[in-house]
């Protein structure tokens, strides 16, 4: 007898005013202590609907963790590293790194920005970046379904992106009534969230809608475990979030996270005296594209 996924908790992020002006609407889509989703340290959905030229955005720090964009609509990224709709970029601030994210015109923009801790050998690795585009994405398109994975193997697909922690992100469409059945492994922490449309998931076929996320429950001494989709009658669009648990605490302020508040204390000297370079200045042997 197989044994499935399911849902084990419901959130519905809500709608807060982002820090880049009037038109920037922000949600928060992880709600539970790091505990509970340890890798993912925080996913944010920013929305923005630009109606001026006043570039908004800019350089900023980051350090101990690797930051994983999914640019659903729109553009944003300065020349080096411009993403455009259905682009990814992974980005390992490592031991620390300033990157820009400008947006100077009118512009209608949708990003699922992920926090993804490293592991703690890797805290201080050097920082790379990598940028995937929508053509290189692996896609399984087949009758009603269409999946794009974005990092790691899933439906049999592999993305070429590298990975500290085995991550996986896949988006997934499913047209009305359509229903399919993936392997995933069970010891990762994976939630859904949908973009458009409702699915059921699992067996109970628990229903999740737009705008909710849904955290999947956790089958320990497990390789691939099932997971059942349905989607309703008007289809679904979600993305797909699972990834190993570290097992190890952090400490987060600002843009830094540390294993501990020295690190935290060191992180902000180092960016204040200078000390950490550009990401568009990494070696080419830290640069990616595909």
């Amino acid at each position: 007898m197989s044994i499935s996924r399911k849902i084990n908790h419901i959130g519905t992020p809500r709608n807060q005013q982002g820090f880049l002006g009037s038109d920037h609407i922000a949600r928060a889509v992880i709600g539970v202590e790091f505990s509970e989703s340890d890798p993912f340290i925080l996913l944010m959905d920013d929305m923005l609907d630009k109606q001026d030229d006043e570039p908004v955005g800019g350089p900023h720090p980051h350090a101990g963790f690797e930051t994983v964009s999914l640019l659903l609509e729109g553009e944003i990224g300065d020349s080096a590293h411009k993403m455009n709709g259905g682009d990814f970029q992974l980005m390992t601030a490592g031991r620390g790194v300033v990157h820009t994210e400008t947006i100077d015109r009118k512009v209608k923009m949708r990003l699922l920005q992920l926090w993804l801790t490293l592991p703690k050998k890797d805290r201080w690795a050097a920082p790379r970046i990598q940028n995937l585009s929508l053509e290189q994405v692996p896609v399984l398109s087949e009758k009603g379904v269409a999946i794009k994975v974005y990092s790691g193997t899933f439906a049999g697909l592999t993305s070429p992106v590298k990975n500290y922690v085995p991550l996986i992100i896949a988006d997934i469409t499913l047209q009305a009534e359509v229903s399919i059945k993936k392997n995933l492994p069970g010891s990762y922490t994976s939630f859904l969230y949908v973009l458009e449309g409702s699915v059921k998931v699992g067996e109970e076929q628990k229903l999740l809608k737009q705008g909710q996320v849904g955290w999947l429950d956790k089958i320990a001494d497990s390789d691939q475990i099932e997971l059942l989709l349905k989607a309703e009658e008007n289809g679904a669009r979600f993305v797909l979030y699972a990834a190993e648990p570290q097992g190890v605490p952090i400490v987060s302020h600002g843009p830094f996270i540390g294993d501990s508040t020295d690190d935290i204390r060191r992180l902000y000297q180092e960016f204040r005296h200078g000390k950490m370079g550009h990401i568009s200045e990494v070696a080419e042997s830290q640069q990616y594209n595909w």
